[in-house]
């Protein structure tokens, strides 16, 4: 097939609609995450539907200091992924396109939800990527828009602008595509330096601690339920690779669903570990948060929870997240 490369909003609406429309949103350099995106996009549309991958750097997502002129553009090798998944056309409008006449005085508002974890390190950024999301929504008019999962936070606050602002647009979260040793993909990967590179691992190894002491003690409250209240229960704890002291009977019958702080606890002794090499790691945040309103969760809390980090290595900020479920719900 021949991917049709589009640069005006009346190009794209001439073209003929048979089937449902699904987008796939980017800021280019497009990746191997993003052609998971892409060809998941070519499922749900389907044989008869179309999809149209948008090619557009945001300047409005980039704050006084960040990366707008260093920020690759790659428009060729973008259009041969975006074909070679199976995309339909790629929307590549100009910033005189999307904001006619300059830069819009109305914008969309993130709200409390965008002032937490990225957007307290960047304020603005999700005033700025809502009211572009927005915009495309209205300038590709899509049945279904797709987002990958890495980037959780935006993720929900799409999901709530659609459901608040009644967009009549499905929205659907792909998961995040990791490279062989555990780094999420990420165009600003190739910022790093080998040495670097080392460092910024930590962060995907803190999401898998903190996700293995999580299933370590779902398992051990599962044991704990089936094992009478007696000394087979500690012993059958203990077989499970936790101390004796740990495996005291109440505590374990009476222990908060999953352990949020142990979660959070585990996850940090990685990072703190890298905060020490060099190059260091420079952490902005580790959160363990309820992806409704992305607020840290308690102690008490049960059902689906993100375990989200962010940090620099060197010049290059780096995010990442796994989804968790705790207690009842799992």
């Amino acid at each position: 097939m021949t991917t049709a490369l589009l640069r005006t909003a009346d190009e794209l609406h001439v073209r003929p609609r048979a089937g449902r429309r699904a987008v796939v949103m980017t800021m280019g350099a497009l990746h191997e995450g993003h052609a998971t995106l892409v060809r998941t996009a070519r499922e749900i549309a389907g044989p008869d539907g179309e999809v149209v991958v948008t090619v557009f750097v945001n300047p409005l997502q980039f704050g006084a200091g960040e990366d707008l002129d260093r920020y690759p553009r790659t428009l060729d090798a973008d259009l041969k992924i975006a074909e070679d998944a199976g995309a339909d056309a790629v929307f590549a409008p100009s910033v005189d396109e999307v904001y006619p006449g300059g830069e819009p005085q109305v914008r969309v508002s993130a709200g409390p939800m965008g002032e937490r974890l990225e957007g307290a390190s960047r304020p603005g950024h999700f005033d700025g990527m809502l009211t572009v999301v927005a915009k495309l929504l209205h300038l590709t008019r899509p049945d279904i828009a797709l987002y990958g999962q890495k980037d959780a936070q935006q993720l929900a606050l799409i999901r709530r602008m659609a459901r608040d602002l009644n967009f009549g647009v499905e929205i659907v979260g792909v998961p995040t595509v990791r490279e062989d040793d555990g780094l999420a993909l990420s165009s600003r990967n190739r910022y790093l330096k080998p040495q670097e590179r080392r460092t910024a691992l930590a962060l995907s190894r803190a999401l898998f601690a903190g996700r293995d002491r999580h299933a370590a003690q779902e398992a051990l409250r599962a044991r704990a339920r089936e094992v009478p209240a007696t000394h087979a229960r500690a012993e059958a704890l203990s077989a499970l690779g936790e101390s004796r002291a740990a495996a005291d009977t109440h505590a374990v019958a009476q222990a908060s669903p999953g352990g949020p702080a142990a979660v959070r606890a585990a996850a940090r002794t990685v990072l703190d570990d890298a905060a020490r090499q060099d190059p260091p790691l420079v952490l902005d945040y580790l959160a363990l948060v309820d992806p409704r309103d992305f607020g840290e969760i308690e102690n008490d809390f049960t059902g689906e929870a993100v375990l989200a980090v962010a940090a620099r290595v060197g010049t290059t900020r780096l995010i990442d997240n796994i989804p968790l479920t705790f207690g009842a719900a799992s």
